[in-house]
């Protein structure tokens, strides 16, 4: 299969979506060795899950099917610009790709816009719309130590 024909399957889970109520119209599908492996539907609203995104629900999809939290050597086909969450979730699990139909700017036009919080995430967190306070670091630290003296960690 090509990009053109993975993107069509992202663009019909999107489509599909809208149609059952599960969510805003986005689609991802991701693809390893010519092969989907995982797929995703915006299912915010029929999970009441607001991590829900069709990205996010192929990532889970796909990490599950591979037995492993990242994907490596994998492209990732979103129907629209991942979302901020998303981006960061598609980063940390490391795919070699990603492909994309709608971009933000289009997303916005449908009351689905996330300036904001690309403008919050250059605040510092003191200066963000939502009151963010750091507190307890000293104690809290304790875990990254114990992470640190952890001999047998999986390295990710």
């Amino acid at each position: 299969m090509s990009d053109e024909q993975f993107m069509k399957e992202a663009i019909r889970l999107a489509i599909e979506g809208v149609a059952a109520g599960f969510g805003g119209p986005f689609g991802a599908v991701i693809v390893r060795d010519g092969e989907i492996i995982g797929r995703g539907q915006n299912r915010v609203l029929v999970s009441n899950d607001p991590t829900a995104h069709a990205e996010v629900v192929a990532i889970r999809d796909a990490c599950q099917r591979l037995g492993h939290f990242q994907l490596d050597g994998c492209v990732v086909y979103a129907s629209s610009e991942p979302c901020p969450m998303c981006l960061g979730a598609l980063y940390w699990a490391r795919p070699g790709r990603i492909v994309f139909g709608c971009g933000r700017e289009d997303a916005a036009r449908i009351n689905f816009d996330d300036a904001f919080i690309y403008r919050e995430l250059g605040h510092h967190h003191s200066q963000r719309h939502i009151p963010t306070q750091q507190m307890m670091r000293e104690e809290a630290l304790q875990a990254f130590q114990a992470w640190v003296d952890k001999e047998d960690k999986a390295r990710y």
